[in-house]
């Protein structure tokens, strides 16, 4: 017979915890960006944007944390509704930049308020001590070679 390892609560694994706690901090921040008319993934590129200024797709991808084909798709959609262009880079004609647009700066401008008041009020629920210390070990977790 074969002894089978005992399987620790799905309340003790890292994986599983970090993608609740995404779930609880996302469920406010999707409905504000519902309400704006953007996708979560889409408000990550136009704030990579909005802070780093006009990028490469790759660049982009990396940044905000998404597949290339992915964010192909995402840009495709921003660029329908006015908020990113893209233009040719003029050193390598191959590739592409991207910019937000004032539609896009617009509204980053205008929902940045609420994005930040729900950032706040997660920040309070916690505590500033324990948020700053959360924030510092997925950092540290982040910053891990693979």
């Amino acid at each position: 017979m074969i002894e089978t390892p005992r399987i620790p609560p799905t309340t003790s694994s890292l994986p599983i915890a970090l993608l609740r706690a995404r779930d609880k901090v996302m469920g406010p921040v999707r409905k504000m960006l519902a309400d704006v008319g953007v996708t979560e993934q889409q408000w990550r590129v136009l704030r990579v944007l909005v802070e780093e200024g006009p990028l490469d797709p790759t660049s982009i991808a990396d940044r905000a944390v998404l597949l290339l084909p992915s964010l192909t798709r995402i840009l495709q959609k921003l660029e329908e509704k006015g908020l990113v262009s893209r233009v040719r880079d003029k050193t390598d004609r191959r590739r592409h930049v991207i910019t937000l647009t004032a539609a896009g700066e617009t509204l980053i401008a205008q929902n940045m308020p609420a994005a930040l008041a729900l950032a706040a009020a997660q920040r309070e629920r916690l505590g500033a001590e324990k948020f700053d210390q959360l924030i510092a070990l997925l950092g540290e977790l982040n910053a891990q070679d693979d």
